[in-house]
């Protein structure tokens, strides 16, 4: 019986707590804080939600899974990988639709980590991990072109080749002072790196060099647009304040009705958020230990964003997860235990409270420019175009799970992705596996057991002995395959014994099973006796489990081939 593996690093990191490391994680959370900010409230708007239930998932998410996590410095909050699920299940169920599917996800979730999965999700192929996070940075910034470019569109498409047919029809309404707001954005936020760290600014406005990009943007531009109406009367430069009602104020936790026909529906993408958010939050985490030289715990981890993504629906809040931008914002500026993402939810807090109202003068196109720059660094496009020269298999997958989630969706996409993947490793470890059939001798120089047994002459086959040795796995991707050779092969006449080693076979399935007797039941009827060699103790174990041992009798299931051999001897 697995025991329970959650140990929140908090506890852990509060021991011997000090000072010091109190300020440092002080203003990494103030830092961390400011940059989440315009992030939550983007990512709630691209997600088709108000802004404000972006902020409400920072703020939950990132307390709960900062207090409850298995990594010292993950930051945890909405992220854009989650927008095109949360638009699609929005778009199909309401919102209370997506807020049943986060709450099963949270449970999945939380299933994964008392279930120790934390280990077995980040062997996810990475040809998955890197076509699905293409696809849906193509797919974000393919949703922002409308406000980035201020377009007059009645409706836009949900489909990816009708949405870019309806721009290309709507490019003669182009804004060009939300235009001009939307590409100053991208290009301000794209030059700020370089401008925050010139000599000028840090000797003059050193503070200034801590602020991200994001927030620089959303301000000049906000003032920029607020300038514009008031004195050259530019009205056509749509703010979040013209398409939503903003609200400060702090909703009570509510629990949403559920039905079993609901349920049902939303079991796939709920599946799908969960393995999503438990992909990230542990590649997030795995990063920050190789910056911070750390380890964290996968399926406290698991349990933590479950746990999290339980809270924020509740409080009308969307899927949150590990969120890798932020937490090395964290740990570049000092933040070394998990105090540092609980300041960082009590400054979002701060700001949700007394600030938010001055979210509705944020231009949209400005927000649109946000997400354009984070769909770029979410595409990766240096790691999909370096595993183009890998193995076919692993372009296949590549393109299989990038045009699934552009073209239908990120739940189809690693479905045939992860099906895909399973497939092809399925083929390379069958090939992994071969039979071969030993005539005559076996040479003690191949034989490292045969050295610890301090037998150094060769191993004679007697007349009428056929010897056959499977190397690799036994399962069902090899087991037809042992059948095919066992059919071909042969050394001319009917054996009286045939001997199988096993010695370089480190597991069997049931499908393995079921061909060895087979094989044994062939070869009772045709008079030949099937001995068994260099079993070891897990492969015995599941033969005697499935009562291949009385079949084939217990003294014909040898440890060594020297036994074997002699066996052979015996019942010739």
């Amino acid at each position: 019986m697995t025991t329970l593996e959650f140990k929140p690093q908090l506890f852990a990191t509060l021991k011997n707590y000090s000072k010091k490391q109190f300020t440092t994680d002080l203003l990494a959370g103030i830092i961390v804080g400011i940059v989440a900010l315009p992030l939550a409230i983007a990512f709630g708007i691209a997600s088709g939600v108000t802004p404000e239930k972006g902020i409400i998932t920072a703020i939950v998410a990132g307390l709960l899974v900062s207090v409850l996590g298995g990594s010292k410095v993950q930051i945890g909050g909405p992220t854009g990988a989650f927008i095109i699920i949360i638009y699609g299940i929005i778009q199909q169920y309401g919102f209370e639709g997506l807020t049943i599917a986060t709450l099963m996800a949270g449970v999945f979730l939380i299933m994964f980590g008392v279930l120790h999965l934390g280990t077995i999700i980040k062997y996810i192929p990475y040809p998955i991990v890197v076509g699905f996070t293409s696809g849906i940075a193509l797919t974000i910034f393919t949703t922002q072109i409308k406000d980035l470019l201020g377009l007059t569109m009645e409706s836009v498409p949900s489909d990816f080749i009708e949405k870019w047919i309806a721009y290309v029809g709507s490019f003669p309404t182009i804004d060009w002072w939300s235009a001009g707001v939307g590409i100053g954005s991208v290009a301000l936020i794209a030059l700020w790196p370089r401008f925050s760290h010139s000599s000028f600014l840090n000797s003059h406005f050193s503070f200034l060099s801590k602020l991200p990009g994001s927030l620089i943007a959303i301000i000049v531009m906000t003032v920029a647009a607020l300038l514009l109406k008031q004195y050259a009367g530019v009205t056509t430069i749509e703010t979040i304040g013209d398409r939503f009602a903003i609200s400060n104020v702090l909703p009570e936790a509510q629990v949403p009705a559920l039905s079993w026909e609901t349920i049902k529906g939303l079991v796939s993408p709920a599946i799908t958020i969960a393995i999503l958010g438990a992909i990230e939050s542990l590649l997030s985490a795995t990063v920050a230990d190789g910056v911070i030289g750390a380890r964290h715990s996968s399926n406290t981890e698991l349990i933590a964003q479950g746990v999290a993504n339980l809270a924020s629906p509740l409080f009308g809040g969307i899927p949150a997860t590990g969120a890798i931008a932020r937490t090395m914002t964290n740990i570049n500026n000092g933040g070394r235990t998990p105090v540092a993402g609980i300041v960082h939810a009590a400054v979002l807090l701060l700001i949700f409270l007394f600030l938010m109202p001055l979210a509705q003068y944020i231009p949209m196109a400005c927000l649109a420019g946000v997400l354009v720059i984070v769909s770029y660094g979410m595409s990766g496009w240096r790691s999909f175009f370096s595993i183009m020269k890998n193995p076919k298999s692993d372009v296949i997958v590549l393109w299989v799970t990038f045009l699934l989630t552009v073209i239908f969706d990120l739940t189809i996409a690693i479905e045939v992705g992860l099906i895909c993947a399973c497939l092809l490793f399925m083929r390379r470890m069958a090939e992994t596996t071969d039979v071969k059939v030993i005539s005559d001798e076996i040479n003690p120089a191949e034989e490292e057991s045969d050295f610890q047994l301090g037998n150094l002459e060769h191993l004679t086959i007697p007349e009428g002995v056929e010897v056959y040795e499977i190397n690799g796995p036994y399962f069902f991707g090899a087991g037809n395959k042992f059948e095919e050779i066992m059919g071909a092969l042969g050394r001319g006449g009917r054996p009286k014994v045939r001997i199988i080693r096993m010695r370089k076979v480190p597991f069997v399935d049931s499908t393995g099973i079921h061909n060895l007797t087979n094989l044994c039941l062939m070869s009772q009827n045709e008079g030949i006796q099937v001995v068994l060699s260099g079993v070891n103790e897990k492969v015995q174990a599941v033969l005697h489990k499935a009562k291949f041992d009385e079949m084939i009798g217990a003294d014909n299931i040898c440890s060594h081939i020297n036994i074997a051999l002699d066996r052979a001897r015996q019942l010739i």
